[in-house]
């Protein structure tokens, strides 16, 4: 089963079982279904609750936002993640402190979904990586897609939390197949965090986010081969709050050694409150301090060989843990 088509079969499944979940966003209906396909189909079974919406993110936030205070359950699609900017207000002000400011704990149960990152050809305004701008804010929360992670389990834990979440989808996974991973690494996921390794201890570790964990791997593989590098790979589906460090503990400290890959550009990133938190949990026990990978700063360009310049890449990746660990 490919990413999109999981997305979507764990979107019918929520609509089928809430009643009063409603799912929201720009051209979301038949026959369009979404800018990449996720919710076809689901307005034919569901007209009255998947329902598009006049191009203004920002409203459709606001809506959900609502909805969610008024005890029902919603979600929305950000057309390209680049435009959830538009709906920080509504984030930032209203939705996140909404859980809280009213004297007791009130639930809001909604998630927006952004389409995120490059690798499409998509140019300067739809083809960033906006995480980095939503992480810290109190009551938010933030997962990403992952082929590792079945969407429908990860979409329960959010609303699970009952307060909001933005979710970030890499646009590239959507055409991947789940939890495909070629021998000789294997894959498992337990507490929210899938681990991509060979037997026996690593040289390293390497932590990153689903949309760019198959070039981490596409990394790992060239490391192996050219070098003897054993790498391990560690995908959380909840990037923020990044409350468990303790899930890292073991491949930490038998590797000594932690590379965290982002497609942002540096600068208060998700990676840098990875390392902070690594930092303070092992820094007796690291042989380096955490490495941070980032694509470069500046716009994305357009040209698909300027955009893979700009981009972190598999290359990037290697050259720097390459550099670090054989000087």
């Amino acid at each position: 089963m490919r990413v999109a088509e999981n997305l979507n079969a764990a979107l019918a499944a929520l609509l089928a079982r809430e009643p009063n979940l409603y799912v929201l966003g720009e051209d979301v209906v038949d026959p369009y279904g979404g800018a990449f396909k996720i919710t076809r189909g689901l307005s034919t079974d569901f007209p009255d609750r998947v329902l598009s919406t006049p191009i203004s993110e920002n409203a459709i936030t606001g809506v959900a936002a609502g909805l969610a205070l008024s005890g029902d359950l919603a979600i929305v699609e950000i057309m390209f993640g680049d435009f959830a900017a538009l709906a920080f207000d509504q984030l930032f002000n209203f939705a996140s402190k909404s859980v809280s400011m009213y004297g007791s704990r009130l639930p809001m149960r909604m998630v927006v979904r952004c389409p995120v990152g490059g690798g499409r050809g998509y140019g300067p305004t739809h083809s960033q990586s906006p995480q980095k701008h939503f992480v810290g804010i109190p009551g938010l929360a933030l997962y990403e897609l992952s082929p590792f992670h079945d969407n429908l389990a990860v979409f329960e834990e959010m609303f699970a939390r009952e307060e909001p979440c933005v979710f970030f989808e890499d646009k590239v996974l959507y055409t991947r197949q789940m939890g495909a991973v070629e021998p000789p690494f294997s894959v498992e996921t337990s507490g929210g965090v899938a681990r991509v390794s060979l037997d026996g201890p690593p040289d390293c570790v390497i932590i990153a986010p689903g949309g760019v964990a198959h070039r981490a791997l596409a990394a790992m593989r060239s490391l192996l081969v050219e070098e003897e590098i054993t790498c391990t790979l560690l995908v959380p589906s909840r990037l923020y709050p990044f409350d468990q460090p303790d899930v890292f503990d073991v491949d930490v400290r038998a590797a000594r050694r932690v590379f965290v890959v982002e497609e942002s550009t540096a600068g208060g990133t998700w990676g840098a409150e990875v390392a902070h938190l690594l930092h303070r949990r092992h820094w007796g026990r690291l042989a380096l301090p955490v490495t941070l990978i980032h694509s470069l700063g500046g716009v994305i360009p357009t040209a698909a060989h300027l955009e893979r310049a700009a981009l972190v890449n598999e290359s990037t990746i290697h050259s720097t843990i390459r550099e670090a660990l054989r000087g």
